[in-house]
Formats: C-alpha cells, structure tokens, sequence
C-alpha cells in the first residue's frame, strides 16, 4: 500500500523557518516526480514546489528565493522554508506522480498525503 505521510509542520512567526519531511513508503519513487502543494480552506489546492527524478526543480513565484525543495533517496522529500510571511499558512502537502511536464498541475499527481499544517504569525 503506498503512502506519502508528512511531518514538521507546526507554528512560526514571521520570517522563521520550518523544514518539512514527507516519507513515502509502498514502492519505489525513483523515477517519480514528487512535490509538494498547499491549501487555505475555501480556496484550490496551490502548487508550491516539484523536483524531478533527475534532481530539476521548479518553483511557484511566490515561494521562489525562499522555499528549496530537496530529496535524499529515492522516497524522502524536503521542503526547507525560509523567511515565512503569513500568507504562507496553509495545510502542506507531498505528492508524487509519473510526471514529464505540468509540474504545476495537481492532477498529474498520483498519490498523496494527508498534509500538515503550516501557520505563519505576524
């Protein structure tokens, strides 16, 4: 059975940093891409960051400069964020699907977690 399951969200003030892990675990995600998105109840789910098999990263510009998305193996994820603002409260999530293009795109992603929250203080 796979799973993606997140931790190290939590509650930050302005301009702290937070580093976020996502472990997936029920095969092998090597040639997966993998990202991480996040969402504001009553508003879509925001694409954040993605980073290829190959080790490509792409980034939305509101976290480009700040957040740096990483993966240590072939099934841990990292989103390391820095200089949070509070606009970047969000529930957090990691997906990973067999992607070539549209990063951006949360229907490409196959498989999902059940996200962790990120609150930012002003």
């Amino acid at each position: 059975q796979v799973q993606l399951v997140e931790s190290g969200g939590g509650l930050v003030q302005a301009g702290g940093s937070l580093r976020l892990s996502c472990a997936a675990s029920g095969r092998t995600f090597s040639n997966y891409a993998m990202g991480w998105f996040r969402q504001v109840p009553g508003r879509e789910r925001e694409f954040v960051a993605a980073i290829r098999w190959s080790g490509t990263t792409y980034y939305a510009d509101s976290v480009k400069g700040r957040f740096t998305i990483s993966r240590d193996n072939a099934n841990t994820l990292y989103l390391q964020m820095n200089s949070l603002k509070p606009e970047d409260t969000a529930v957090y999530y990691c997906a990973a699907g067999l992607i070539y293009s549209t990063y951006y795109l949360s229907q490409m992603y196959n498989y999902w977690g059940q996200g962790t929250q990120v609150t930012v203080s002003s």
